[in-house]
């Protein structure tokens, strides 16, 4: 009986040591990944990418696709400048800055407008996702609870580290995975809304501080578009 105890109070033992280094482990892992999305963000002066959004309905079990490209100017908070040009499954523009945004559709001759935390542009631009990509490592941390999931390919053979982020306080969504790539650059963003549809977006071919145009993010609305507040 008390070799029987010794072994087990050595194997709880172990059991506590190794624990408590995988967790030390993967806490030096994603403070590694947040220094290096940090450091990537701020040397970052210019974006420029295709971009695919795949909105996914969990009852219906169907998921839409859309594509186009992206610019962006980074900046802090809601002082950046995004320009959006999706061109499936059809031609929309979506502009943003400082703070307001315009969604202007073709076909149909009629623009959204408003402010940039609007729903309306959620809808239309994956806005919770790309609000992700635009992070500092200080926002993330007093934002989100953050758990590394592992290293994935992504876009092809991009090896990258997946982050979950669970925000800390009540929010229109359960969580967000991110792929972010050796440079700290996140390449995907997933959110899973609370009943459980997810907005996915993946940025590939990225140009980086290419010089870009300021008009590039005013959206020109031809004469007679109808515009709409929201």
């Amino acid at each position: 009986m008390s070799n029987f105890l010794r072994t087990g109070f050595v194997a709880i033992a172990l059991a506590f040591v190794f624990g408590t280094f995988a967790v030390t482990e993967t806490s030096a892992q994603i403070n590694d990944v947040l220094k290096r999305m940090d450091t990537h963000y701020k040397a970052l002066k210019s974006l420029q990418a295709d971009v695919t959004r795949e909105i996914y309905n969990s009852q219906l079990k169907d998921t839409d696709t859309m594509a186009g490209s992206l610019s962006l100017i980074p900046g802090k908070g809601r002082d950046f400048s995004l320009r959006l040009d999706w061109t499936k499954p059809r031609n929309e523009t979506i502009a943003v800055v400082n703070g307001k945004y315009v969604a202007f559709t073709p076909d149909l001759g009629q623009a959204y407008t408003g402010d940039s935390g609007s729903k309306k542009l959620n809808s239309k631009g994956g806005g919770n996702a790309l609000k992700v990509l635009g992070m500092d490592k200080a926002e993330i941390k007093a934002n989100y609870n953050v758990e590394y999931l592992g290293q994935e390919g992504v876009g092809g053979a991009v090896q990258t580290w997946h982050l979950r982020l669970t925000p800390k306080v009540k929010s229109d969504y359960k969580f967000a995975d991110v792929w972010v790539d050796g440079n700290g650059m996140p390449l995907q963003v997933k959110i899973t809304q609370l009943n459980n549809d997810t907005d996915s977006i993946l940025l590939t071919k990225l140009k980086k501080n290419d010089s870009l145009n300021p008009s590039i993010f005013t959206v020109s609305l031809p004469r007679g578009t109808k515009i709409i507040k929201g």
